[in-house]
């Protein structure tokens, strides 16, 4: 293990702190308003990407024309129904939710000393994976937790088939040794919003853990380093930076690892497209198409920079996203991408009602957005030496 993996056993930082030092400091450091926010920015992270998620599926794969002509020429006015309902989501808001229930156990694991969060998100992953083979929940699995107890959860939703096999055994990858090392898709991008929210973490260390995390399915370094993009940007944005310098920081961090290119390159096509012109489906069927002529299709940079032109150039979260999916690509992706973005810019109040209202799964993702909030804010009240909430060891499990 290098010496940036291991400082992952032992980085805390503000919200870290909070966590770690009892109910009177954690009040201190985190004020009523501060808590808000960062709730409201939390919420909207997960419900963006859903919201996202759930526009773009419908009409991914379709051409510019038959978008146009099933939708007219704004694209969609909202999701279109699909498998039965209205608000549909995929794999990737799946997958998300895993990732912040991993994270949460990572955070109520310190008190045993174990303090691997890469190994925890596994973990969580393997609980998804076990989703896309099971009829429903196993109760005897002592170390389910509420999430994976979830019915809605095991529908299948179009998985990537790298995620498949990268989360089919207990073996953790590395970067010297990835899972998957031609995979380049979107889809650790698309789950990878959450590990931004740890706003007590520095920069590079967010990067690193997103990028561990998505080389346990995707081995290819335009896949982790998008992920790692998409975590940084997110970072800044919860920290209450404007999108434009959460992007430049995400530009210099990423400039030091090996293969940033296609991603620095991709950012670099969308912050320039950002500003000419006037903001359409045009410049977002061209970045769309940044990598067409990759043997395996569109890859997760291309898809990373439709979704920061549509953030930067968006009049309003429903603007942005309708733009994000209006190209002949992988809308669901874009979709989600954008909308995490979105929402972890502007909180959850910014997100259309309408849409929210549909929204398959929505009790479920507010509920773990909560969660997510209170440990990471008031973990020292729920459990530690001298305070332990059963209740909450039940939702999250330290095994």
């Amino acid at each position: 293990m290098d010496t940036t993996t291991s400082t992952l056993h032992t980085t805390t930082g503000t919200a870290g702190r909070a966590a770690a030092t009892g109910p009177g400091p954690a009040t201190a450091l985190w004020g009523r308003a501060e808590q808000q926010d960062f709730r409201s920015r939390v919420r909207g992270t997960l419900l963006g990407a859903a919201l996202g998620d759930a526009l773009g599926a419908p009409v991914a794969g379709l051409s510019p024309d038959a978008l146009r002509a099933a939708h007219g020429p704004a694209g969609p006015a909202g999701p279109a129904p699909a498998r039965g309902r209205r608000g549909a989501v995929t794999a990737a808001t799946q997958l998300t939710l895993f990732t912040v229930d991993g994270l949460i156990r990572a955070h109520v694991r310190r008190d045993t000393g174990a303090w691997h969060p890469p190994t925890d998100v596994h973990r969580a992953y393997r609980r998804w994976a076990a989703t896309q083979h099971d009829w429903g929940p196993d109760e005897r699995r002592e170390d389910n937790g509420w999430l994976a107890n979830e019915e809605w959860l095991y529908a299948r939703r179009d998985p990537d088939r790298a995620c498949l096999t990268g989360f089919a055994d207990d073996t953790l990858a590395t970067l010297e040794k990835p899972k998957n090392p031609t995979a380049r898709g979107a889809a650790p991008a698309l789950r990878s919003a959450p590990f931004g929210l740890l706003v007590g973490w520095e920069p590079p260390l967010v990067l690193q853990l997103a990028v561990e995390c998505a080389a346990q399915s995707h081995g290819h370094p335009t896949a982790y380093l998008a992920a790692g993009a998409v975590a940084v940007i997110v970072h800044g944005m919860t920290r209450g930076e404007a999108l434009d310098a959460a992007v430049r920081r995400a530009l210099v961090l990423l400039a030091a690892r090996p293969g940033h290119e296609p991603v620095t390159e991709a950012l670099g096509r969308a912050v320039t497209a950002g500003t000419r012109g006037v903001p359409g489906p045009g410049p977002v069927e061209a970045l769309s198409r940044g990598g067409a002529d990759v043997p395996d299709g569109p890859d997760a940079a291309d898809a990373l920079a439709v979704a920061v032109y549509c953030a930067l150039v968006a009049e309003d979260v429903p603007h942005g996203l309708r733009l994000a999916v209006d190209h002949g690509g992988d809308s669901a992706a874009t979709g989600a991408l954008c909308g995490a973005l979105l929402g972890a810019l502007h909180g959850e109040t910014a997100l259309p009602a309408p849409w929210l209202a549909e929204l398959e799964g929505r009790p479920t993702l507010l509920e773990l957005a909560d969660d997510f909030a209170l440990e990471m804010t008031q973990g020292a009240a729920l459990h530690g030496p001298a305070v332990t909430s059963p209740g909450w060891l039940a939702r999250y499990p330290r095994g």
